[in-house]
């Protein structure tokens, strides 16, 4: 099994294959953890109750299980149950739909009024006529360290790991996979690509509806009193100028914020522009955080560029290739996919040993694209 592209996806179903004795090959441009890539910047978001399709949230729950699983084999903390706090118009399907997925999976979720959201954290100032929804067991994921324990313990099962290595090209056969970089060729039964924002390298194999977009995030300084970890949790917001996401302040970190919408589309080859090169890579985040969390809108103490990988729809792609059955694809992770890596990388190991997987995969097929004419 050849696996090109060692990020989250990649290297969680290394972990999984090489775990089940399977014999992997892993090869990244980068050397992951890397900050090339969409899996930088120390924090992401895990929640549990999803709005519409059924199958985030039933994988959602088991990448919780798998990540608490990697905590006690790798000996590390990696995931922080700090709560995270969905807040919207009350009026807003997407928070019903959230509250409805909760009851159906039997979440623990309180729906708070906006005064009530103020009285509980009073560094929160949402409007009278926004309500939250409160997910108590959902927190956030330590990225770069889930990453570094899925590739050491990867690499202790038996797979392993080519980095700084460049693809070249892809040959398939009936009945097998020729991967050639700058470095030597290698060969082996079946592929998994998950190669993130670099698919459009790979379009002689496969061709997918994936727009890379440059995201900004930034870490403000804060009143700790307010924001500090030990009391604060993950957080979303949808307000009149866009949708943020972030996370409390830890270790004195500052409040850590992004923007899920908007951002600039890249290709590879491109100049990948620092942050502050666009105005509103900072005037974006500080006007979310002065209508919604004042006292956490000082002056910006670090920074932050990312990418996306979107699909037109915003779900993912996890599917066999369209043409060979032993090529799996995984991509077009949307800019919520982070929390799903460690169940994403068992369902392709499982994918690739049986064929199947008990997930419901079909919101998540090639196919979609070519009935919809976007491929």
């Amino acid at each position: 099994m050849i696996i090109i592209g060692a990020g989250s996806m990649g290297m969680s179903a290394g972990y999984y294959l090489a775990k089940n004795k399977v014999k992997v090959l892993l090869i990244d441009k980068f050397d992951p953890p890397h900050v090339s890539g969409s899996h930088h910047g120390e924090t992401r978001l895990i929640r549990h109750a999803y709005s519409g399709n059924a199958a985030y949230s039933s994988m959602a729950l088991r990448a919780d299980k798998l990540w608490t699983d990697l905590e006690q084999a790798s000996g590390q903390r990696l995931l922080v149950r700090s709560g995270v706090l969905n807040m919207g118009a009350a009026e807003s399907a997407n928070l019903g739909n959230k509250q409805q997925t909760a009851a159906d999976f039997g979440l623990k979720v309180e729906l708070l009024a906006a005064d009530e959201i103020r009285k509980r954290w009073p560094g929160v100032r949402p409007p009278d006529d926004y309500v939250g929804l409160y997910e108590e067991e959902a927190g956030y994921l330590q990225s770069e360290a889930c990453v570094r324990a899925y590739r050491q313990q990867a690499l202790a099962a038996g797979a392993r790991l080519l980095v700084n290595t460049q693809v070249s090209k892809v040959n398939v056969g009936s009945s097998g996979v020729t991967v050639h970089t700058l470095d030597g060729t290698y060969h082996a039964d079946q592929l998994i690509v998950s190669a993130g924002a670099w698919f459009s390298e790979l379009a002689d194999l496969i061709e997918l509806p994936i727009r890379s977009v440059r995201k900004a995030v930034a870490w403000f300084q804060s009143d700790e009193s307010l924001y500090d970890s030990a009391r604060f949790p993950g957080f979303t917001f949808g307000a009149e100028h866009g949708g943020f996401y972030g996370f409390p302040s830890i270790n004195g970190s500052g409040v850590k914020i992004g923007r899920h919408d908007a951002g600039q589309l890249w290709k590879p080859g491109l100049p990948f522009e620092p942050f502050g090169h666009y105005a509103d890579d900072e005037n974006d985040l500080r006007r979310a955080l002065e209508a919604f969390l004042p006292q956490a809108a000082g002056k910006v103490v670090r920074s932050a560029v990312c990418k996306y990988e979107m699909t037109p729809d915003e779900d993912f792609i996890i599917d066999h290739h369209p043409k060979y059955n032993h090529v799996l694809v995984a991509g077009g992770f949307s800019g919520h996919g982070f929390k799903f890596a460690s169940v994403v990388g068992e369902i392709l190991s499982e994918l690739a040993q049986d064929g199947k997987t008990a997930f419901d995969m079909s919101s998540f097929a090639i196919s979609r694209f070519q009935e919809a004419g976007a491929m």
